[in-house]
């Protein structure tokens, strides 16, 4: 006769059941190990992209005048959107440029790489529900949130070494390389910090996250519409202020070589950490502090199918991309005259790069073109995200346990958002043709306008069908497309500055089209690229057939 012999319960001392952040370290040695990839993947990449901008550059200039030909540009409001302030670019050096004109882009990626740590560590793990399993051992409440913003100051502090250090191995100045890499880290904190907010707002990761970006974009816009105010004198530079981004631009690196603006980006996410944690005490766990809008009884007649389905989970975010990118075409278009003001007195070479001095305004238009089109790419990949998260959080196995088919539900999502591509870029583009009427009183060019937007569909489809067969194929690399997007905006916006070789130009699917309408639109180009999406698309459905529900 067997005997049941129940074990004794383990004691917990008073303080520390009591205490908020116990299990913090070994939460943190956990996030580590998960992040082993990740962790080195984000810090080395920023500090070998601002090893690569400094390598191109030196080898671009090689004489004092080729310095002199990239101050116009820099200095002008067309500089001051795409890259900063251009602090010291009456006196320019190399190192003053790279922390001027390029230093923009890393911070954009520290603050993504804050922000996306956060959320794949608090909000992400309560939904999949591993953290409740954590929190049934001796974990205080707030250990969690503790440790994962510890992991992202541990890595804003790498990237901030690491960049430092990479510019004044370079011989630039130490006090200024130093300074460089702490106005980046600190960008990469301040998301961090909000994201420790957003994460209590919502209970789903992707508005989490998709919250953050939006204040990350906003950042942007804002320091891009105040550094141009003050390009061109305007009242407006205040704008800059009010921005993230701006505080680290504003320490002026190689310069002035101030460090109290980072005081600003330091306090900023102390509160909005400390913000958070108060936030986290007063919801109830694996639910948020808005909670969702309960739906009907009955599901309406017309989501009777997976397509109907996919236009109704990706209906929220169309609405979001759609008034985001329509504000940002009106506030770029209405900043078309001061830009073309700023390349008067151009150097030749600089006139050349925006179509010559007779094609400013296309070719100004047309930048625009691609830059709403990166954007979209964004959306596009966000999509995909969002399908995968469906798969690996649960809710996917309820639909293809119906008689929807895997091949059938793949398709649907990927439908809804190619249809979403061109409506995206039609939006943005009425948004900068309006703002670009009422700042020159010319609205001839608002046609070719919104064909040079809606002309770069193809390249998004093809983005978005390489990102679908990453997730069917290998849904664990799918982060990889990222790659692919930012390797096009190096190429589409500093290819003619860094003397990158046609043929990598010619590997970014933005660079086939034309930058309408200071080019043709290549109707070949648009052809080959519509071709192969749908062809890299069918395959991905067809690749997705095979696989099951859940995989890794």
């Amino acid at each position: 006769m067997a005997t049941l012999t129940l074990e004794r319960p383990v004691r917990v001392a008073p303080s520390q059941a009591g205490n908020a952040v116990t299990g913090t370290g070994t939460l943190l040695r956990f996030m580590l190990r998960r992040d082993r990839i990740r962790f080195p993947a984000w810090t080395l990449g920023l500090a070998l992209l601002m090893t690569y901008f400094a390598t191109a550059l030196e080898t671009f200039v090689e004489s004092p005048a080729d310095l002199e030909g990239l101050t116009a540009f820099s200095g002008s409001p067309a500089g001051a959107l795409f890259g900063g302030p251009g602090f010291g670019f009456d006196e320019l050096t190399v190192e003053r440029f790279l922390a001027g004109q390029y230093g923009l882009y890393v911070a954009i990626g520290a603050g993504l790489m804050g922000l996306l740590t956060v959320v794949r560590h608090t909000r992400a793990e309560e939904r999949s529900g591993r953290a409740e399993l954590v929190r049934a051992n001796v974990v205080g409440r707030h250990a969690q949130l503790t440790a994962v913003l510890v992991l992202a100051a541990m890595m804003a502090a790498l990237v901030a070494l690491l960049i430092g250090g990479l510019m004044a191995s370079r011989g630039y100045d130490v006090g200024g390389s130093v300074l460089f890499g702490a106005s980046v880290g600190a960008v990469g904190l301040v998301f961090a910090g909000i994201a420790a907010v957003t994460v209590q707002l919502s209970e789903y990761p992707r508005a989490a996250s998709s919250t953050a970006g939006a204040l990350l974009g906003a950042a942007f816009v804002l320091r891009g519409l105040g550094d141009m105010a003050a390009a061109q004198g305007s009242g407006a530079s205040w704008l800059s202020w009010l921005s993230p981004i701006g505080w680290s631009q504003q320490t002026a690196p190689y310069v002035f070589d101030r460090w109290w603006p980072l005081a600003i980006s330091l306090a900023f996410a102390a509160v909005s950490a400390a913000a958070g944690y108060a936030l986290s005490a007063r919801r109830d766990f694996g639910a948020g502090l808005v909670p969702p809008r309960p739906g009907p009884a009955r599901a309406a007649a017309w989501l009777d199918g997976p397509l109907a389905l996919a236009f109704r989970m990706h209906r929220a975010s169309l609405i979001g991309w759609s008034v985001g990118l329509l504000t940002a075409g009106l506030a770029y278009g209405s900043f078309t005259q001061p830009l073309l003001d700023g390349f008067t007195e151009a150097p030749e070479d600089m006139v050349a790069i925006m179509g010559g001095a007779e094609n400013l305004l296309d070719g100004y238009l047309g930048t625009m073109g691609l830059t709403m089109a990166l954007a979209v790419g964004v959306y596009a990949v966000l999509a995909m995200q969002a399908l995968r998260a469906e798969e690996t959080e649960g809710r996917a196995e309820s639909v293809l346990a119906t008689a929807v088919s895997r091949p059938a539900w793949i398709g649907s999502h990927l439908a809804v958002t190619a249809v979403g591509v061109p409506w995206l870029l039609l939006v943005a583009g009425l948004g900068m043709g309006v703002g670009a009427a009422v700042s020159t009183g010319d609205t001839g060019s608002f046609g070719g306008l919104l064909l040079g937007h809606v002309a770069h569909t193809p390249a998004v489809w093809l983005l978005l069908a390489v990102a679908a067969l990453l997730y069917a194929v290998v849904p664990r690399v799918l982060p990889a497309i990222w790659v692919v997007l930012g390797y096009g905006l190096v190429v589409g916006y500093f290819a003619p500055i860094l003397e990158i070789p046609t043929g990598a130009v010619r590997l970014s699917p933005f660079a086939h089209v034309g930058e309408h309408p200071l080019e043709d639109v290549s109707v070949l180009a648009v052809v080959v690229l519509t071709v192969l999406a749908a062809v890299i698309a069918q395959v991905a459905r067809l690749a997705f057939r095979r696989d099951v529900v859940g995989r890794t």
